[in-house]
């Protein structure tokens, strides 16, 4: 995952946390507000129903449908329209501390239930109520009279599906509970006889509910979209912040031993990516002034030594050609003509090297044949193949393609010289197109004892030899895979080598076929 996507995501499940911490924040405040605004209006139709009860005339002898039909129940339904109420009249008990006296003084778990089951046959009898269906009261557990009985305020809150008196429907009710002297029968003569009444008061929850819904479902929608917004803003943001930085990328790519002089562009952000290119750019001037003292030295060295090993061979030569040398003498004069010889190809192959990491190597492009190219390095490679007994051919397409013969030859018969030092007894130099004839690829295969894969890699580094004594009793300096490297590279290519101990080699060359006229054939 590139960086761009991890800032991304890292932005957008950030922000998905914050605002589903907020969400959840503020629909637990909202609940908690609308819980607290009900209990209010609990508590608020609580005293308004108490205090106006005893003018309803509830508690007067008669029946439900008495009642009903003297207007009682219509009038109280229209006072009080949202509400579910219910009283019962507990009278036995003068007030709370009594009752709960009651309750301190059954210690055992049987004394207990008697007197819970006579609250409820009491309460059962003197029962009245509002919005309720009389077959369906609300009604306590054991626990909840029990923790009515002992609380403090006297009061609790419970929740209850509440049946519908017209229908069968159920829906859920938040219910004050509470117990405390009620005027159930006006005054006679002036004087009040408050009644100790155990009082419901419920109100229907789905408004709570539905707005609870109907915000869950905004803020489900708003965090939605909050994150699409987020994840593509934080994106083009990411993409806005790292463009510098893919300019210098692309730039510093580019760079490389022959253009070391080019530089990352600077973006002037004031920033981290900033400071980036400016040490990038310190850093290429330093590894360019590095490679230019070490190509400079290269050079002159070469330059320098190439003038006494050149006198060295011509004295040696000259003793051996004017003089009469002992026997001694004269192995000795002849290895230090063939050093002087190698020595003088260590020079011209650090001089080209030089030319080449300098940018210096100049290449003489000219239309090539593949097939006949090869053939010729074959036929004046073939005398020294035959010497120890090689079989070297050339085969494959013939492919038309554009380069510097010259140089191309060199590289070929540096690959086939390195098969001939290997002991390779067939020797193959193949040609074909490549990537779909806009390259040509040329070979060279043996059947030599191969290359272990481990040396692979470090093949086309400078002086690198897989066997140092061999390498070096064969004249071998380490530099040749290189410099053909060095002259692939100029053309636009690539060389690599491919190996299996005890099977041989193939070494490939692949060069881009450039710009070559269409040769059309004769017509008789």
């Amino acid at each position: 995952m590139t960086l761009r996507w991890r800032l991304t995501l890292f932005y957008t499940v950030l922000l998905a946390a914050l605002l589903t911490a907020v969400a959840v924040a503020v629909l637990l405040i909202m609940r908690s507000s609308l819980m607290s605004d009900l209990d209010r209006d609990l508590q608020d139709t609580y005293r308004r129903f108490t205090d106006i009860v005893s003018q309803l005339a509830l508690n007067d002898p008669g029946t439900a449908q008495e009642r009903d039909q003297a207007g009682l129940l219509p009038r109280v339904r229209y006072l009080f329209p949202d509400d579910a109420i219910q009283i019962e009249d507990l009278s036995f008990f003068n007030d709370a501390q009594a009752l709960a006296m009651a309750l301190e003084s059954a210690r055992t778990p049987a004394e207990r239930e008697n007197l819970l089951r006579f609250l409820r046959t009491l309460s059962q009898s003197t029962r009245l109520s509002i919005g309720l269906d009389r077959q369906a009261p609300l009604q306590l557990s054991d626990a909840e009279l029990i923790r009515l009985i002992t609380s403090p305020a006297g009061q609790i809150i419970i929740r209850r599906d509440v049946k519908d008196p017209y229908s069968n429907r159920k829906t859920p009710y938040r219910v004050l509970v509470k117990l405390g002297p009620v005027q159930l029968t006006p005054p006679v003569l002036g004087v009040t006889r408050p009644s100790f009444a155990l009082t419901y008061v419920g109100r229907s929850l789905e408004p709570v509910m539905y707005t609870l819904s109907q915000l869950q479902q905004v803020i489900l929608l708003l965090l939605l979209l909050g994150l699409i917004a987020s994840g593509v803003g934080a994106y083009l943001l990411a993409g806005q912040a790292l463009r510098p930085l893919r300019q210098v990328q692309r730039a510093a790519e580019r760079i490389g031993g022959q253009n070391l002089g080019e530089r990352v562009p600077e973006p002037q952000t004031g920033d981290e990516v900033q400071a980036l290119a400016h040490a990038l750019n310190a850093m290429l001037s330093r590894l360019e002034a590095s490679f230019e003292a070490q190509r400079r030295f290269t050079s002159d060295a070469s330059h320098e030594l190439r003038t006494p090993v050149t006198a060295i061979s011509g004295h040696a030569s000259y003793l051996l050609r004017r003089t009469d040398p002992t026997e001694g003498q004269r192995e000795s004069l002849n290895i230090i003509r063939r050093e002087s010889e190698r020595l003088t190809n260590l020079i011209a192959s650090l001089l080209q090297l030089a030319r080449s990491d300098s940018g210096a190597l100049v290449l003489t492009r000219q239309p090539i044949l593949s097939g006949l190219f090869l053939a010729e390095i074959a036929r004046e490679l073939l005398p020294l193949a035959q010497v120890q007994g090689t079989e070297l051919v050339a085969q494959g397409q013939d492919v038309a393609f554009e380069g510097d013969p010259d140089r191309l030859k060199q590289v070929i018969i540096n690959l086939v010289g390195n098969a001939l030092k290997a002991g390779a007894r067939h020797v193959t130099l193949g040609s074909q197109p490549a990537e779909g004839g806009r390259e040509v690829r040329l070979w060279v295969q043996d059947d030599g004892p191969g290359i272990p894969s481990e040396h692979l890699a470090r093949l086309f580094d400078r002086f690198y030899r897989v066997e140092d004594s061999r390498s070096r009793d064969q004249g071998g300096a380490g530099l040749g895979l290189s410099i053909a490297k060095g002259i692939v590279d100029a053309h636009g290519g690539r060389i690599w080598l491919e190996s299996e101990v005890g099977r041989g080699t193939t070494a490939y060359v692949q060069l881009p076929v450039g710009n070559v006229p269409e040769l059309e054939e004769d017509v008789p």
